[in-house]
Order: C-alpha cells, then structure tokens, then sequence
C-alpha cells in the first residue's frame, strides 16, 4: 500500500489522523509519516497497518473504534 493508498484509505473509514493512530495503538506522528508525500519524511506504512486497515475497510471494527 503506498502513502496514498493508505490516507485514500483512512478518510474512506472517516478516521482522522489521531483516530487511527489510537486505534492501531500508533503516535499520530507515524500516521503523518506514513501519509507524507516524497521528499519530506516520508516512510512507507508499516505493512501490518496495512493490513489492519484493509481488515477495517472489509468490516472489521476493533474495541478501540471512536464512537461518534
């Protein structure tokens, strides 16, 4: 999944930033990097976030899901 991919990703579950993080037990400061574009500090999402949050598109919801 490149960069973004995964930010497509996470506004398609509606999740900011700081919500992902704290689903998948992350500081919101690697959700950024993950979705940073080239040349800034950018670095790959880590592959079983990727995972996670393809389980999260399919359906999945885990405990720490902010309820709206």
């Amino acid at each position: 999944m490149t960069p973004s991919e995964f930010k497509s990703a996470r506004r398609k579950l509606g999740l900011s930033q700081s919500q992902l993080a704290t689903v998948i037990n992350v500081d919101s400061r690697t959700i950024r990097k993950w979705e940073a574009e080239a040349g800034g500090s950018a670095r790959p999402p880590n592959p079983i976030a990727c995972r996670v949050l393809q389980w999260m598109l399919d359906g999945y919801r885990p405990p720490q899901w902010p309820t709206r």
